[in-house]
């Protein structure tokens, strides 16, 4: 654990990525940062992700809209809005920065103009460690992962963290492993060089509608 002198101090970009680089990611708290690298680790296999049937209806029911990295910072001050966050301002403006440098990614679903959900996540190499996300509509969050995945598979990625699972991301094919099998495909997955689409749109291959 790390102590900070006030909520508008930011951990330094080398660091953060040293640390995804380890395994290891960082919350906030009310007086200090944390650290964590879990055992069991949580991750969402690419070639085996589950699309649920009543996330298939509302992708079909829909007019959805994806966008990528055009409002990240929104993205992230929405996730945060909850009773209880790990998100502060140190968190927020470390991963802001990361995201100005092209560390850090937000995948959005729009609705009639509208943000509706999204979430936010850091690329290493061909790693993507997903980090919260939020919806305003019901099953925006979903189908912004949903989109994530069709990203992170056609971009050639080779991981996606989950770091803990939930009984909501199972039903998405989300697992547990051993955090010694984790370090050893996070390792082989950062050498690797892919890349995430940059501002805009994003179109959902049809036949993952």
């Amino acid at each position: 654990m790390a102590s900070r002198e006030n909520q508008n101090s930011q951990i330094p970009p080398e660091i953060l990525l040293k640390a995804y680089r380890m395994g290891i990611f960082p919350m906030g708290g009310e007086e200090e940062i944390s650290w964590f690298s879990p055992d069991p680790r949580g991750i969402i296999p690419l070639d085996s992700f589950r699309l649920p049937h009543g996330l298939r209806r509302a992708l079909n029911a829909s007019r959805w809209e994806i966008r990528v990295n055009t409002r990240f910072e929104e993205v992230m001050r929405s996730c945060a809005k909850r009773s209880e966050t790990w998100i502060d301002e140190c968190i927020l403006n470390s991963y802001v920065e990361l995201h100005a440098l092209g560390h850090a990614h937000s995948v959005e679903t729009w609705l009639d103009g509208e943000l509706a959900g999204g979430l936010y996540g850091v690329q290493v190499g061909a790693a993507f460690f997903g980090e919260s996300m939020f919806h305003r509509v019901t099953d925006a969050s979903k189908v912004a992962l949903h989109a994530l995945v069709c990203i992170l598979q056609g971009c050639h990625f080779e991981l996606l963290d989950i770091q803990w699972t939930t009984d909501h991301l199972k039903q998405f094919g989300a697992i547990d492993i051993s955090r010694r099998e984790y370090l050893v495909r996070l390792k082989a997955a950062i050498k690797a060089h892919v890349l995430f689409p940059k501002q805009g749109e994003y179109t959902l291959p049809i036949e993952n509608r």
